[in-house]
């Protein structure tokens, strides 16, 4: 195939040749803008073939030709077969009725009250979905109890040691750490006024009934939550959900139960676990900086903590767990599209699992001050 050329056979001609087509222009155009000279002949014998995109690019040129110095009626294009000739004249047509259209307006900005609305319908319909999504893995939560032949106990066991088990070294040094900076940070307030001994009390009430559940949920969320948001968001993007409903398989019980029963169970006991550390930390900068030896600790810590406030604490848990597990799973089932999805949906499900922990535990804080626990 002969590409596209054009060459000037005379001061004022040009001689087109070649397969002025889609395939055969190539770098014509970069070639019709690098000429000069004025141009009042176009000889087109030498076109070998002609589509409409050789067409738009010819008429382009002739339209540039007709508004330069040749003049409206100086340009004369020759030697075109019959049949180039009416496909040129009817790209130079439809050019002239796009030309013709009136400017499309660009769309105005919305204001904020509109972005306000949109912005709210948003967050509402998602609501709504997440608490069908929350009626529908209850109903299959129910369906597994009427019939536990259905409660698949190998994927929970797995979750168990994913979620809980390797959770463990995290959660320990975290919860060390902020109770080392819990006593540090009250031992500097209760020195002056020589009540060190009450930093068991500080410690002990703090951890179990607060820190401890809090951070353990937030670790988790972030951790396990991102993990079941990807896991489920990259079997939809590979439609390995629709694979999975179309054997007859519920996505809610084969992916979602599993994991629920799982974190019910590991939150709780790693809130233990954190409750533990955190405490034994406190105990650590107790004896370290304000001269409050293990034995001091460990008899002011039995008044001041009674099993009620290790109780609250762990009670929260489950509905940590709870929140965790469904956020992370809806977010994950309502992917589509490729990876950016898979990414946002994972992003998602972290920021709205945290910010629902911290309003229960907001809720939890209200419900037990109400009822004096």
């Amino acid at each position: 195939m002969t590409p596209a050329a054009l060459t000037r056979s005379l001061p004022d001609s040009l001689l087109l040749s070649g397969h002025w087509t889609a395939p055969g222009v190539g770098d014509i155009e970069r070639e019709i803008d690098r000429l000069r000279g004025s141009t009042t002949t176009i000889d087109g014998r030498g076109i070998e073939a002609l589509d409409t995109a050789g067409a738009w690019i010819l008429q382009r040129f002739l339209g540039r030709l007709r508004h330069g110095d040749a003049g409206p009626d100086g340009v004369a294009v020759r030697g075109l077969s019959p049949a180039f000739t009416r496909l040129l004249d009817l790209v130079g047509q439809r050019m002239a009725r796009q030309a013709a259209l009136p400017p499309v307006a660009a769309p105005a900005a919305p204001s904020a009250i509109a972005r306000l609305g949109r912005s709210t319908t948003t967050v509402l319909s998602e609501a709504a979905a997440l608490l069908a999504f929350i009626g529908e893995v209850s109903g299959a939560a129910v369906g597994c109890i009427a019939n536990p032949g259905r409660i698949r106990w190998r994927p929970i066991l797995f979750n168990i040691r994913s979620a809980g088990v390797e959770a463990l070294p995290i959660v320990g040094l975290l919860s060390f750490l902020l109770g080392v900076v819990v006593a540090y940070q009250g031992g500097e307030q209760l020195k002056p006024y020589g009540a060190n001994i009450y930093i068991a009390d500080l410690i002990g009430l703090s951890m179990l009934r607060e820190f401890a559940p809090l951070i353990t949920a937030i670790i988790i969320a972030g951790r396990s939550g991102s993990a079941y948001a990807a896991q489920i968001g990259t079997m939809s993007v590979t439609e390995e959900i629709d694979a999975m409903r179309t054997l007859g398989i519920e996505p809610v019980e084969m992916l979602v139960l599993p994991k629920l029963v799982a974190l019910l169970i590991t939150l709780p006991l790693l809130t233990v676990f954190a409750d533990a550390l955190g405490v034994l930390g406190g105990m650590c900068m107790a004896s370290a900086q304000l001269g409050v030896n293990f034995a001091e600790f460990a008899g002011r810590f039995g008044k001041a903590v009674s099993p009620t406030t290790l109780l609250v604490g762990v009670g929260k848990a489950p509905v940590f767990a709870a929140i965790i597990v469904v956020v992370g799973c809806f977010q994950g089932l309502r992917t589509q599209g490729g990876a950016d999805s898979v990414g946002r949906q994972t992003t998602r499900s972290v920021v709205q699992a945290i910010f629902l922990v911290i309003v229960a535990d907001a809720l939890f804080s209200i419900a037990f001050s109400t009822l004096h626990l």
